[in-house]
This record gives structure tokens, C-alpha cells and sequence, in this order.
């Protein structure tokens, strides 16, 4: 009995870079990238000059079968259009182009959160007599059930601005730490695994890493599961500028700018210089300018823009 076996060759070094670069495009227009997605990205085009060259071959390439898989597309029934589609073993668009923008904000929790906004949306939520909340984008928030009267919420993620008026103090989770507060007014965000609170008005106790720590108006508390700061002087103005419709970044890096600005617009923005990134910003923008922001970048520093699918822009 004659047995075959039959070897596939292994592929090149350029080869495989230019397979993980067409699966970074993949991810980018998925909707399911994520802001540590892009920094990944960053640092991966960053690790030689011909990890970048093989990205921009795959941007090329990408670019080349557009036109074609937008065709295609158009014939396809609905049904088909989450698949993903291959032309000649190599990267085309796809129907990930239309899949859901990004992961649900506070992992499986949020899926079942009591209140929340999508990207862009800003609402408010009058949770009990004299507490109510300001959601801003991204957000999802859930009830939680103290008892003996006292009223609970945790931001799983995102941004709230809060006021408590009460007769009961309201308590918040976030992150590892817990906020009470009776006569208070404060922001709150819990992003990228790290909490950030600010007292805009009265007061409230922050609990956290065994620490009971109390903020005045106009202090500032930041912390996540490896630290906690030290409370802050800020400008509460500045914190909850979004409540007016604006962004305001003051001495922040070029990729602070475009980590927040990516919150509140559809798609993504991706940042491949690193250093580029580096450089720091003092900005101030109206939301609704965000879908011109990436102009206004490449004109300011002279950035290459490549637009891909979904909304996502490559700047490099």
C-alpha cells in the first residue's frame, strides 16, 4: 500500500506579513475593532520597515478589489451579507462592512443594562426623585439592588454625569470602587478599564482599594485595579464641555485626541504614526465637526488619509 502525503510550503516571511496585514484590514472593517485594537496595529506596522510596507501592500490591494466586491455585494441577499468574501486567495471587501460598529460597551453586562446610548447619542434618565443622569455616548448603565432603601447603579461603561439631590445618598459602582453621594453633582467615566471621577458641585466619598477618599468641587480622582491616584485640581468646565455639544483637550496627545473622538463617531480612526501621536494638542471641537475631524488632522500635520469601508480612516 502506497500512502501520500501531501506538505503544504510553509509561506515566506513577506508572505506572512501580508496575510496578518490583510486580517488587520479585516479586523479595522468589522466594526468589532477596538480602540486597544488600533494601538495594537500601531506598534505592529511600528515593529520593522517592512511590517509597514506589507500593510500599505495590503491597503493597495484592498483598494484594488473594492469596486468588484461592491458589486457583489449589491446582488447578494441580505442573509449573506454578514459573510466575509475571498476573490482569488486574496483580501476583498466584505459584508463585515455592515456588521454591528463595535463590541457592546461593558462586555455581556451591557447587553442587559438598564439604560444606555449608542454612538453619537446622548440622553437623560430621571432615575428616582431628585437623581437624574446624563448618558453620554457609549454609555450602558444597570439598577443595583441595595436594599434597606438606598438606591444603586453601576456604570459598566462609558460616561454619566450625575445629579443627586435625595433624600437617600445614591451609590455608584465603578470599576473597583464605589461613589456615595446625598448633595452632589459629578461626572464619571469608565473607560478602557480606568475610572475617572470629578466633583463638579457639593461633594461625595469615593471607596476604593480600601482607601475612603472625599471630593470636593473641582477635585478629580482617577484609579483602575493596579493604582489610585491622588485627588486633582481640574477645571470642572472643561470635564463636562460635552454636555455643551464640544470636546476640549488641553495639552493632550494627538492619540488622546483620537481615542475620544472615536467614541463619538461612527467607524474609527487609526493613528499609524507613532510619532505623530505623541504630539500634544490643544483643541477644542463642536461634535458635529467629527465627520471632517480627519481632514482637519491631515491639514494640521500633514497625515496621510486613506478611507477604508465602515467608516474607518487610516492616518499615517
Amino acid at each position: 500500500m502506497n500512502i501520500f502525503s501531501i506538505s503544504t510550503p510553509r509561506p515566506s516571511a513577506d508572505q506572512q506579513l501580508l496575510s496578518d496585514a490583510r486580517d488587520w484590514l479585516l479586523l479595522l472593517t468589522s466594526g468589532r475593532a477596538t480602540a486597544a485594537d488600533a494601538k495594537a496595529l500601531r506598534q505592529w506596522c511600528g515593529q520593522s520597515p517592512q511590517h509597514a510596507a506589507a500593510f500599505e501592500q495590503a491597503k493597495a490591494l484592498w483598494h484594488g478589489l473594492l469596486p468588484a466586491a461592491e458589486r457583489l455585494e449589491q446582488q447578494a441577499r441580505p442573509r449573506t451579507l454578514a459573510r466575509r468574501a475571498f476573490l482569488g486567495g486574496a483580501l476583498a471587501a466584505s459584508a463585515a462592512l455592515f456588521m454591528v460598529r463595535f463590541t457592546v460597551p461593558g462586555g455581556f453586562a451591557g447587553l442587559t443594562a438598564d439604560f444606555s446610548t449608542e454612538v453619537g447619542e446622548q440622553r437623560r434618565v430621571d432615575l428616582a426623585e431628585g437623581v437624574s443622569l446624563e448618558l453620554n455616548t457609549q454609555t450602558r448603565i444597570s439598577r443595583r439592588d441595595l436594599g434597606a432603601g438606598e438606591q444603586g447603579i453601576e456604570l459598566l461603561e462609558g460616561e454619566v454625569e450625575v445629579f443627586s439631590q435625595g433624600v437617600q445618598p445614591l451609590k455608584v459602582q465603578a470599576g473597583e470602587g464605589w461613589l456615595s453621594a446625598r448633595q452632589a453633582r459629578f461626572n464619571l467615566r469608565n473607560t478602557e478599564q480606568q475610572v475617572c471621577v470629578t466633583c463638579i458641585e457639593g461633594s461625595l466619598q469615593v471607596e476604593v482599594a480600601g482607601r475612603s477618599i472625599r471630593l470636593d468641587s473641582g477635585r478629580q480622582l482617577t484609579y483602575d485595579v493596579r493604582s489610585v491616584g491622588e485627588p486633582v485640581v481640574v477645571d470642572p468646565r472643561a470635564v463636562i464641555a460635552w454636555r455643551e455639544q464640544v470636546l476640549v483637550f488641553d495639552n493632550a496627545t494627538l492619540n488622546t485626541v483620537i481615542s475620544e473622538i472615536n467614541r463619538y463617531r461612527p467607524g474609527m480612526l487609526v493613528l499609524l504614526n507613532a510619532e505623530l501621536g505623541k504630539r500634544k494638542v490643544q483643541a477644542r471641537f463642536n461634535l458635529n465637526q467629527l465627520a471632517g475631524v480627519a481632514l482637519l488632522i491631515r491639514d494640521a500635520y500633514g497625515a496621510k488619509c486613506t478611507e477604508l469601508p465602515g467608516g474607518v480612516v487610516l492616518l499615517s
